[in-house]
């Protein structure tokens, strides 16, 4: 299980197919469905992801305009081309808000809530 998890939610997952490479705790998507990955994808590229709750991630300060720092509250982007897959930018999957800050242009590792 997520071993980033800080706030449980309902602890709700729904299975389906993710990214080859996603890990337990990685953001993730199936489809249009946002979430944290509560295992290792499988062979098949399926993989159960928490549909709540609060986890610990890599955020990046930018939006599709450039640069852009997040503030707590803010909404956040899962888009699988970027590094890392987390951002403001409103090009990808909706996927939760910021429980923390990162500078304009940084990265850093902060709470996040999945969903909206």
């Amino acid at each position: 299980m997520a071993k980033n998890r800080v706030e449980a939610g309902t602890g709700k997952t729904t299975t389906g197919t993710v990214l080859a490479s996603a890990k337990s705790g990685d953001p993730a998507c199936i489809g249009q469905i946002p979430g944290v990955c509560a295992i290792d994808a499988d062979s098949n590229n399926q993989a159960p992801i928490y549909l709540d709750g609060v986890f610990s991630v890599s955020v990046k300060g930018v939006n599709s305009g450039g640069n852009s720092a997040v503030a707590e509250g803010d909404i956040l982007y899962y888009n699988s081309g970027h590094t890392p897959k987390i951002d403001k930018d409103n090009t990808g999957v909706r996927w939760g808000y910021a429980r923390g800050t990162v500078g304009s242009g940084s990265t850093a590792t902060i709470n996040a809530q999945v969903g909206y």
